[in-house]
């Protein structure tokens, strides 16, 4: 369908409307305008639920593994023998012991509940990229050294180098009933994760300090796991999930955070469907102002089927103006959302700032930023989804323009 010299210098007049014309200049500007916000704010949004999702997912899964083998009662007896048959199952890439236990924190009089993880030296050295304040080279068993979350060292106004004292309810029998076991642990690093929840409860230790804590002698709770592929963690572990049937349970990341990701898809397919339709009604401004222009042009339409001018043509100039119009929105919109995305988080520092109001509150959004990654395929459906629409919105008005009669238009003239 391609345009001959005569057919686009009619179609770029009339892209361009000349004197007297302004309404319907005002009118093709505003289709534009809508075009282009209607494309940056697809963009945009799916963009950072993407990237919401994708940094959630990677900090989890970057904490906890892709799944995760529990005992029963908490206590996995012959873990070494386990942890030797999860290394040798094909597609595992990692696998550590690991022990977790909720407890309680005090230091200068301030309580809060804290989860307590018993690491290996190798899970510990990971942690290093998110150390904000001091060392985790002196977390080594039986050094009563820990790193605890960022929040958790707000919360209880603990610094490096301070001793605070983790409870252990679950303490020694005595003649006088059960005595919580108290320790004190020197804070040798302060982390930040990123995910507030955590960031506000965790307290990393040594595996045999954590043992000492819990009294739970040589065992551990459960194994940390990582595959090559995440998405495929369920099916890598299926067969030793059967093994263990009875001793231990095997849960990947999808079944630990079902809830979470599961909501979270169901907003952003609900998202993109609501917002589609603002793309919807900027194809109905391209349609609302091609009607305006055929109005507008019926008798220069009438006087170009008098010189020879075919329906075929008349069709394609129209066509042509509308979807340009379009197309123009479209690449405007893009540069605008890629633009939005570089800059959100001054975009949001800048609207806190003048509202007074946190946007972006960790305690509820989990993450300390707000993210974005941009998918290049979501990215090519929106521009198509943008441009079919407009090419749609100029069908009735240019077929309205190759109709007309030109001797009823004429007639009077």
């Amino acid at each position: 369908m391609f345009l001959s010299p005569f057919e686009w210098t009619i179609a770029k007049r009339y892209m361009l409307p000349g004197k007297g014309e302004g309404f319907i200049a005002l009118v093709a500007g505003i289709s534009v305008g809508v075009v282009m916000l209607s494309v940056a704010l697809l963009v945009v949004v799916m963009s950072v639920m993407n990237g919401f999702r994708a940094e959630l997912l990677d900090k989890i899964v970057g904490l906890n593994g892709h799944a995760i083998i529990q005992a029963y009662g908490g206590r996995l007896d012959n873990w070494q023998s386990v942890l030797q048959e999860v290394r040798q199952t094909p597609g595992v890439k990692r696998a550590s012991p690991l022990i977790e236990q909720p407890l309680l924190v005090t230091f200068n009089g301030r309580v809060e509940a804290i989860l307590v993880r018993g690491n290996t030296a190798q899970d510990i050295d990971r942690l290093r990229d998110k150390v904000v304040a001091g060392s985790l080279n002196p977390l080594k068993p039986d050094a009563s050294e820990v790193a605890i979350g960022a929040r958790l060292a707000e919360n209880i106004g603990a610094q490096v180098g301070d001793t605070i004292t983790i409870i252990n309810p679950a303490g020694r029998s005595t003649p006088f009933g059960t005595v919580p076991r108290q320790v004190g642990y020197r804070v040798a690093a302060i982390i930040e994760i990123g995910i507030y929840d955590y960031d506000q409860s965790f307290v990393v230790m040594p595996i045999p300090d954590a043992q000492t804590l819990m009294l739970s002698g040589d065992t551990i709770g459960m194994i940390e796991v990582t595959t090559d592929d995440a998405d495929k963690a369920k099916e890598y572990l299926e067969p030793l999930a059967q093994k263990l049937s009875g001793q231990a349970v095997v849960s990947d990341w999808k079944q630990i955070n079902a809830s979470l990701f599961e909501a979270l898809e169901v907003e952003r397919v609900a998202m993109f469907f609501a917002l589609s339709m603002i793309v919807l009604v900027a194809a109905f401004n391209i349609l609302s102002s091609l009607v305006m222009l055929v109005r507008a042009k019926t008798r220069d339409i009438a006087i170009m089927r008098t010189m020879g001018a075919t329906r075929q043509s008349l069709l394609k100039i129209f066509v042509t103006t509308g979807f340009t119009i379009g197309a123009v929105g479209t690449v405007a919109g893009l540069l605008l959302g890629a633009l939005i995305l570089y800059f959100r988080q001054g975009i949001v520092n800048v609207i806190q700032t003048v509202t007074g109001q946190e946007l972006w509150d960790p305690s509820v959004r989990f993450l300390s930023t707000l993210p974005s990654r941009a998918d290049p395929f979501e990215i090519v459906g929106i521009a198509l989804l943008a441009l079919v629409l407009s090419f749609l919105a100029t069908l009735y008005p240019a077929w309205k323009a190759a109709s007309t009669d030109p001797v009823q238009v004429l007639r009077y003239e």
